[in-house]
């Protein structure tokens, strides 16, 4: 009788712990209030100006067929108040990517567009303004790309993440472990959702994967990379190697399928301490089953009338055969050298985040406030390099006016 008042006076107990452990691991999935803090960037030396007159200054500019400064460009995203602002901005910053002085669009121009962007509630404006970067000149550094996801992930809005993902997936952007294991996390949890993805997103999502997992070598990065592989595979054999490479980082050559393979040949062979995660061989498999499908049965393939095959494209598909026999063997040999991971690949990967992100961070925050400091002594550099020619322009001016006097 005691035993069972008690146990049921432990139910409430355990359940509130439980809850509170899966809290806990979500804010530990994501960055620190520390790292998106914006105290340091607000703590810069600040110059105040009129946005309507900088918008008029601007305008009158480039009536002339003058190009505008970076730096009147900086004060202008710097002096943003407001959400209307915001998209007003948007205007002048194309109107910039299209002068001579395009080149010019200063880093810490691009990181305040982003920062007011999630100040004044505009995400959907930065990230159209990322998705069109060829338009705006947008090029963020990994620490903004991070604010931006974090943004994204804490939201839940894990679409939006990956979108911005994608982003960074085209610029290449994985050189800190923060950006790896973010990029990662909203890749995994957005796939969570059993999402229908176009043949473009599978290529997009496979190719995040893909250039993240090589950074990680771990479980996480070898179930990344095989996830990645088998979506770019599956792009390749409906749509053609173009398809694949066609302004995308990625290597020219075929047999996307057949890399996913070599991971799991090398997870059998050379690591120990690294295993695959059991729902992205299913997932793998299930593509090898659709591939199968599509190919007997060429009447259900849509991409088949839409898209002329090269010959290279042909010899691949006919290897597919192949690849389901050796994918067979390959998870036999995993199973057998008990090199099979339980937990999916969002588990495998809130678990890296736990572990690791917080490490990485400090790293990053250093990095960040020595970048500020540069980015301030380049912006008082173009302060004085103006005061001196505004100073230069006005002396030639009065000696023209004196000279003219004189005759």
């Amino acid at each position: 009788m005691a035993a069972s008042v008690l146990q049921r006076c432990l139910i409430p107990v355990q359940t509130f712990s439980k809850c509170v452990s899966h809290r806990s691991i979500v804010r530990r999935c994501l960055l620190s209030a520390a790292y998106t803090d914006s105290t340091l960037w607000d703590q810069r030396q600040k110059d105040p100006q009129n946005i309507a007159q900088l918008a008029s200054l601007m305008d009158r500019t480039y009536e002339r067929k003058f190009p505008v400064s970076s730096l009147t460009m900086a004060r202008f995203i710097d002096n943003i108040s407001s959400r209307e602002e915001v998209d007003q901005a948007e205007y002048y910053l194309y109107k910039f990517r299209h002068s001579p002085n395009c080149w010019y669009l200063r880093d810490w121009t691009i990181h305040s567009w982003i920062r007011h962007c999630l100040k004044y509630g505009a995400r959907d404006k930065a990230l159209y303004i990322l998705k069109n970067k060829i338009q705006f000149g947008m090029f963020p550094d990994e620490f903004t790309f991070n604010l931006l996801i974090d943004s994204f992930i804490k939201d839940e809005d894990f679409r939006g993440a990956c979108s911005v993902v994608e982003e960074v997936m085209l610029q290449e952007s994985f050189e800190k472990i923060t950006t790896q294991i973010l990029c990662l996390y909203a890749l995994s949890r957005y796939l969570n959702t059993k999402p229908e993805l176009s043949w473009q997103e599978e290529r997009n999502i496979g190719a995040s994967l893909l250039l993240a997992g090589l950074k990680q070598e771990n479980s996480v990065g070898f179930s990344a990379r095989l996830l990645g592989c088998a979506l770019i595979g599956k792009v390749e054999l409906s749509r053609g190697i173009h398809s694949v490479f066609h302004q995308m980082p990625l290597i020219w050559t075929s047999g996307y399928l057949g890399r996913a393979l070599i991971v799991m040949e090398t997870v059998c062979s050379d690591i120990t301490d690294v295993k695959l995660s059991k729902e992205v061989l299913d997932q793998m498999e299930k593509v090898l089953e659709d591939l199968s499908t599509s190919h007997q049965d060429s009447s259900d393939s849509e991409s088949d009338d839409e898209v002329l095959f090269d010959e290279q494209d042909e010899e691949e598909r006919e290897k597919l055969p192949q690849y389901i026999n050796r994918f067979k063997e390959l998870r036999k040999q995993l199973e057998v050298q008990d090199k099979l991971e339980k937990r999916s690949l969002e588990s495998l990967t809130s678990i890296l985040s736990q572990q690791t992100l917080s490490c990485c961070e400090e790293s990053d925050i250093s990095e960040y406030a020595t970048r500020l400091h540069h980015w301030e002594t380049e912006r008082h550099q173009l302060i004085q390099r103006e005061t001196d020619t505004r100073r230069n322009a006005q002396r030639e001016k009065e000696m023209r006016q004196t000279a003219g006097a004189a005759l």
